[in-house]
């Protein structure tokens, strides 16, 4: 009877055993990431330029959409459409619960610690904006000091010459190296106790520099000065945790995030966010109104004035779902071997130069020809169907340190393959021979 026991105990075991190794091989099938499997979910990489496949490398510009943001659009203006926040009818209460729970969602996305402490916005623009409005109104005074990093895109640029210069602040610039990543011992130098905000790209759009934000943030931190990170280029390649991070502010962008363009997100831990004023004013961002005076909403509603692009967040909404049905980890392993091997076959071009050289790089690569100019280089692979970023990727300052007018850029996604690469060098090597 004992052995029998142990006999069916045993079979017992054994078949759990095989049922979880079964459970396990499932999931891994599901998520195990396959470049073939995705591209099969963006209706346009189907699509035709100038006879020719498309082959789409301006992911750094904005990224392709699959086709279930694209349905969660049309669904919405189809059979949702509806103000939200408003109304107690049927068609809002669906709008509301659609837009508030895409709030939640990029929280858990985001690692943030409250839902209140995501502000949608239009993109990274605006949401830099509406920090630096907060602070030119409340923060800064005459002799302050912002500091920035000499690789800012003009969005991070421009907001804090505007507030500096409404303030009498000083902005101040982390110089760039030759390589194209941030020199640390002049960052250091420069935080002091007259610096009141450090804004830093953590992922150039221009080099693809990856910057150690994390470890500037700890920098800036040690001397009380708080810190927002431009994730425009971040989110859409690796998995952010802002509460590790420890940044203050966060802002990414919904269109670079396979998400509709002109919807976007602000991160600010709630301490900054209810310091700040409202940045714009008017419906849905009050409390009561009078004309004694105004009481404002509580987080996050303070600062969401004015019927939102709520189409552009319900879009989002099912963007961020699938991007957390995707293996993350295997779309970046994907994306770093496509950059790994276009840059190796720049490098064999005579009369190319990389421009950005840093070993620690997202999917983004920049070149130039000694004797081609960039805007050639995009209309004729354009010829070939071939979709490559030329100019200064607003970017000025940082192509004025390089010493170039204008680059050629290539910006890899998960959805694009080898062919991509190779088409692009074979491209590239036919151009040389065109222009002699």
């Amino acid at each position: 009877m004992l052995t029998f026991d142990f006999i069916t105990l045993l079979i017992y075991i054994v078949h759990l055993i095989l049922q979880i190794l079964s459970i396990f091989f499932v999931l891994c099938v599901k998520t195990m990431f396959s470049v073939e499997s995705v591209r099969s979910d963006f209706p346009i990489l189907s699509s035709e330029v100038n006879g020719k496949s498309l082959i789409y490398l301006d992911n750094a510009a904005t990224a392709q959409k699959p086709d279930c943001v694209i349905q969660a659009v049309n669904q919405y203006y189809r059979k949702e459409n509806s103000n939200i926040h408003r109304g107690v009818f049927y068609l809002s209460e669906q709008a509301t619960t659609a837009y508030e729970s895409t709030r939640d969602l990029v929280a858990d996305f985001l690692s943030a610690e409250k839902s209140s402490e995501i502000i949608f916005c239009k993109g990274v623009t605006e949401g830099i904006n509406l920090v630096a409005n907060g602070f030119s109104r409340s923060i800064l005074k005459e002799g302050d000091e912002v500091l920035i990093s000499e690789m800012e895109h003009h969005a991070n640029i421009v907001p804090w010459q505007i507030a500096c210069g409404q303030t009498g602040a000083i902005l101040k610039i982390i110089p760039v190296l030759e390589e194209g990543s941030l020199d640390m011992d002049a960052y250091k130098s420069l935080l002091s106790e007259k610096t009141k905000l450090v804004a830093i790209v953590h992922v150039s759009n221009a080099l693809g520099t990856i910057n150690p934000v994390k470890e500037m943030i700890a920098l800036a931190h040690a001397q009380d000065i708080p810190v927002l990170v431009d994730g425009a280029q971040s989110a859409p390649h690796m998995e952010i945790d802002v509460q590790d991070l420890d940044c203050d502010f966060f802002v990414a962008s919904g269109h670079k995030l396979f998400a509709p363009t002109g919807v976007g997100m602000l991160y600010g831990k709630e301490s900054w966010l209810e310091r700040l004023p409202p940045y714009q004013s008017g419906g849905d961002m009050i409390e009561k109104v009078d004309f004694g005076g105004t009481t404002y909403k509580g987080l996050p509603g303070k600062f969401e004035a004015g019927t939102p692009n709520i189409s552009g967040v319900i879009g989002l909404r099912s963007a961020i779902h699938y991007l957390n049905d995707l293996d993350r980890f295997g779309a970046s392993t994907h994306e770093q071997s496509l950059l790994g091997k276009a840059t190796a076959a720049l490098n064999e071009i005579d009369g190319l130069r990389i421009i950005g050289t840093t070993r620690n790089k997202a999917s983004v690569v920049s070149f130039v020809f000694d004797e081609i100019h960039a805007h050639d280089v995009g209309t004729f692979l354009d010829a070939g169907g071939i979709s490559v970023r030329t100019g200064h990727h607003c970017t000025m300052p940082l192509l004025k340190r390089f010493k170039v007018p204008a680059t050629a850029r290539a910006s890899f996604s998960f959805y694009n393959n080898e062919s991509d690469v190779n088409a692009l060098i074979e491209a590239l090597h036919k151009m040389k021979v065109f222009f002699g």
